[in-house]
């Protein structure tokens, strides 16, 4: 697997002045109907504000079709878990502003961010995919942790 931190941009949009800092935490994966999800959650310490309540995550996503057909991302389903429990739902078409199409042995990939009002907290949820037949099927993102300065 490459170095998902790669792509992510030099200065990460920081304005504060301060170092940006990224904190990588270990890699989660789950396997449903030969597609495997990984994630890779980072918390960006130089967009965050503890004061404020402001804790910034980005998380970066690979998802491999191990299957012998090809498949396309519809729909995303996450649960965001914050530290005291609240959980916020978001459901939406595609990822990222894609529905993109997987062949097998091949992979999408893609980085997206979060932002917590607790030091800590998680996320897992569904993809639903397709299949050239129509048939339709979800596939599991793995329950990832988040938390301010882990490593």
């Amino acid at each position: 697997m490459r170095d998902f931190r790669r792509g992510f941009p030099r200065d990460g949009g920081n304005r504060s002045g301060r170092a940006r800092v990224l904190i990588s935490m270990q890699t989660y994966a789950a396997t449903t109907e030969n597609i495997t999800v990984s994630v890779r959650p980072v918390y960006l310490d130089g967009q965050s504000n503890s004061i404020e309540r402001k804790f910034v995550f980005a998380y970066f996503v690979r998802i491999e079709n191990q299957g012998i057909e090809r498949i396309q991302l519809l729909r995303r389903h996450w649960f965001i878990t914050n530290g005291v429990g609240n959980v916020q739902e978001v459901e939406g078409e595609g990822v990222i502003g894609q529905q993109p199409v997987i062949p097998p042995g091949g992979a999408h990939e893609y980085s997206s961010f979060s932002i917590l009002e607790t030091f800590e907290g998680s996320m897992e949820g569904t993809y639903l995919m397709e299949r050239p037949g129509g048939d339709q099927f979800s596939v599991t993102i793995p329950r990832f942790v988040l938390r301010a300065a882990a490593n």
